[in-house]
């Protein structure tokens, strides 16, 4: 009997101690040997009393035996009394949780599908998000993948944006992966599938470094890259050496958005010749270069300080949303970038937005600015965008052409490393005057 009193003990200390070493050596394999099995019978014992607390669960009537009494013990005085209870058939309230599915485990949680009840929507489950992370001892949940009357619940264990490691190539024409989303997996902007992007920041909030990690992903691709930076070129200009053109005053971008507008028209063109809808059904030794537009500071090009700069503004909206609207068939793409994004600024800018289909939102200084780049997506995207702390710069909330949204970090890229990778990949850099070449008349080369 001493022995087992001292070796339960001991058995306990063992595996606790193994647990730990195996969660730290190796802790893939411990979330699905051991954490996965735990969470799953934790979710389905206590979906029950999870449900009725978060208001999911509905009543309903059903048939059950059921007594008519109940014993009632008696006092310290009388002894207790026992009552003969007859049992009856008979409809009662009863009070049932939304179905669950199987439990799937992913690499930072799982997810489940969950059937609605009658009336339920997905807005009820987002309300509810909230409660039901903490009852699950989880980091966050989210609604995916809504279904008719089904939705996906994707838990969290963790936060996956704590750190962010990743390489920007993809080695993938056009594409790009700047950093993570939120459930773990890696953060891709494949411009072919969503060509345009609306990239929306405050200061230090992570709008730059985006942009960094979008050069340093595309500099090793065989395609043009051009700047608009009305900062005096303080931005783009150490990438210069890979940028095949870049406009740093407002007569400057005014004379390069009509380059770009008529290289487009060429390539419409071209495809108009050959009977195809876009250059990418055009043969390989036909097909033009990818063009990949980076503006700065958008409303730089929009503000006017007297009415001479009037007609300037009116032309470099008018070009910009051609770009937009005509770009993603004849491979030029838009990344628009800006601090302050609000009807201010012109109806022009409320027409770009809505040509572009990815958006990007950092921490931002003012509401209008969120509500511009997310408000007509999503109401719930725009709340989470609210929240965005400032000890968090990198993190941002990313809308793509689907629909759904994420929250997303940013991978970290230092100015020095983007522009090694401009001068590293020079060499790949178009001549913008054999770009333009089939241009009636072009221009000398914006520098």
């Amino acid at each position: 009997m001493n022995n087992l009193a001292l070796l339960i003990p001991a058995l306990a200390a063992l595996v606790a101690v193994g647990s730990w070493v195996w969660r730290h050596w190796h802790p893939a394999s411990f979330w699905y040997g051991a954490g996965y099995p735990f969470r799953l019978a934790l979710v389905y014992l206590t979906w029950a009393h999870v449900a009725a607390g978060c208001g999911l669960s509905r009543t309903r009537r059903r048939w059950r035996w059921t007594l008519d009494a109940v014993p009632v013990a008696g006092s310290a005085a009388r002894p207790v009394t026992v009552a003969t209870c007859k049992r009856r058939w008979r409809r009662v309230d009863v009070e049932r949780a939304p179905r669950l599915g199987w439990l799937r485990p992913t690499r930072l949680g799982w997810r489940v599908r969950v059937r609605l009840h009658d009336g339920q929507v997905p807005a009820d489950y987002e309300r509810a998000a909230e409660g039901i992370a903490h009852a699950w001892r989880v980091h966050s949940v989210r609604v995916a993948d809504v279904r008719p009357g089904q939705i996906t619940l994707w838990a969290t264990m963790r936060d996956p944006l704590t750190e962010v490691r990743v390489n920007p190539d993809t080695g993938r024409l056009l594409t790009v992966r700047p950093g993570k989303l939120d459930n773990g997996s890696d953060w891709i902007i494949d411009f072919r599938t969503v060509p345009h992007w609306l990239n929306a920041g405050a200061t230090q909030s992570g709008k730059s470094n985006l942009a960094n990690a979008i050069i340093k992903g595309l500099a090793p691709q065989p395609v043009a890259l051009v700047g608009f930076d009305l900062k005096g070129g303080v931005e783009f200009t150490p990438y210069a050496p890979r940028l095949s053109a870049l406009a740093t005053t407002r007569p400057e971008c005014l004379a390069l958005l009509g380059d770009l507008v008529g290289e487009v028209e060429a390539r419409m063109a071209l495809c108009r010749v050959h009977g195809v809808r876009n250059v990418w059904h055009l043969p390989d030794h036909l097909r033009p270069v990818p063009v990949v537009v980076l503006v700065d500071e958008v409303a730089e090009l929009f503000l006017m300080a007297d009415r001479a700069e009037k007609d300037q503004v009116a032309k470099t909206g008018t070009a910009l949303l051609r770009l937009a609207q005509l770009g993603r068939a004849f491979a030029v793409h838009l990344v628009i970038c800006g601090q302050r994004i609000g009807s201010d600024l012109g109806p022009g800018v409320t027409a770009l937005r809505s040509q572009l289909s990815g958006r990007i939102c950092h921490r931002v200084n003012d509401p209008e600015t969120a509500t511009m780049t997310l408000g007509d997506l999503d109401p719930a995207a725009l709340d989470a965008a609210r929240t965005i702390p400032a000890q968090m710069p990198g993190v941002c909330i990313v809308a793509g052409q689907d629909g759904t949204w994420h929250r997303a970090r940013s991978v970290y890229v230092p100015e020095h490393e983007a522009e090694h990778a401009a001068h590293t990949y020079a060499h790949l850099t178009p001549s913008w005057a054999d770009l333009t070449s089939s241009l009636p008349a072009v221009r000398p080369a914006v520098a």
